[in-house]
């Protein structure tokens, strides 16, 4: 039986840039959970009607701010403007955190969470170019200027561009689990999930890829996950010397070529998690995790859940067993 579909509703402060607008539609429309759409996105606009992009084209936008009321999630697509902000947007924001719903933004669209007071003492991200101007004109943010995105509870900030991608699919994955996000990551062409916060936590996310020298050799690392690499074995498949293999691969990937391994052999264990009822001790060893007890504490570190509490959350054969 598919699941009830979660409803995202994206806010167009004009002028909005079409590029942010079009993230979330272009990755939650690709989720799909046991058989049928996992969510519904919904755009909508302080006046309904032509709303005016940087670019100067206009958009027509027919839905209000009362489709806020409905949502699971409200996104702030960035926008040209980062003050004097519409109050009717501003109301509607800060309404809906009261709510207890969740807050993203993407890009400028921080300084509108931020004018709402919803960023005061919270972590929070902008576009790099914006970031010394959040901080001066909103001085109760932590502001995180080195990391793609950061959440903080149930606020969600992106610093920018494609940034705005990883924080969609770091929803899908926190609403359905990794195989759901990385399915959708594929659908749309992008890359895989990267790591991010959980509401109880915060992590910085691997930087975006550089570079393709070694993008072989990562393809071939992916294929033996379940076995014991090493930076030599990954050397020999480059081609390259071990220093040489270090210092490339971190100027391609921005971590080393273990943290990325390890970074890897947790999503494969999530999705086998996820998606199959292998025993802990298995799925250790087919991640190239090891062991049980490794997997575990690799699992609460970077998510805050066991194994078991993991599979009982994102399990997609559940009702299978």
């Amino acid at each position: 039986m598919p699941v009830a579909r979660r409803r995202v509703t994206v806010i167009a402060s004009p002028p909005v840039s079409m590029f942010n607008l079009a993230i979330p539609e272009m990755i939650f429309d690709k989720a799909e959970v046991d058989g049928g759409p996992g969510y519904e996105t919904v755009i909508c606009a302080p006046d309904p009607g032509p709303v005016t992009s940087t670019g100067g084209l206009d958009i027509h936008i027919p839905r209000g701010l009362e489709a806020v009321e409905g949502a699971d999630t409200v996104i702030v697509a960035g926008a040209g403007v980062r003050q004097h902000f519409d109050a009717r947007t501003v109301d509607a924001v800060r309404r809906a955190a009261a709510d207890g719903k969740q807050i993203a933004s993407i890009c400028s669209g921080a300084f509108l969470l931020a004018e709402a007071g919803l960023l005061d003492n919270r972590q929070a991200t902008t576009y790099w170019q914006m970031a010394g101007e959040l901080g001066e004109r909103y001085p109760a943010v932590d502001l995180q200027d080195d990391v793609l995105y950061v959440q903080d509870e149930q606020i969600l900030t992106a610093s920018g561009y494609a940034a705005g991608i990883d924080l969609c699919l770091h929803i899908v994955r926190t609403d359905y689990g990794a195989a759901v996000a990385n399915t959708v990551a594929r659908l749309a062409l992008v890359a895989p999930v990267r790591p991010g916060g959980q509401a109880q936590f915060t992590e910085t996310p691997l930087p975006p890829e550089r570079g393709v020298s070694f993008a072989d050799t990562r393809a071939w690392a992916m294929r033996h996950l379940d076995e014991p690499v090493t930076l030599t074995d990954l050397a020999r498949q480059a081609g390259v010397s071990v220093r040489t293999l270090s210092r490339r691969f971190q100027a391609e990937t921005g971590v080393s070529p273990l943290q990325w391994l390890l970074h890897q052999r947790i999503e494969r264990a999530r999705e086998l998690l996820e998606t199959t009822a292998l025993p802990m001790d298995r799925i250790a060893r087919s991640s190239g995790l090891g062991t049980a007890d490794s997997l575990r504490a690799h699992l609460l570190r970077r998510t805050g859940l066991t194994p078991s509490g993991y599979r009982a959350s994102f399990s997609r054969i559940a009702t299978a067993r």
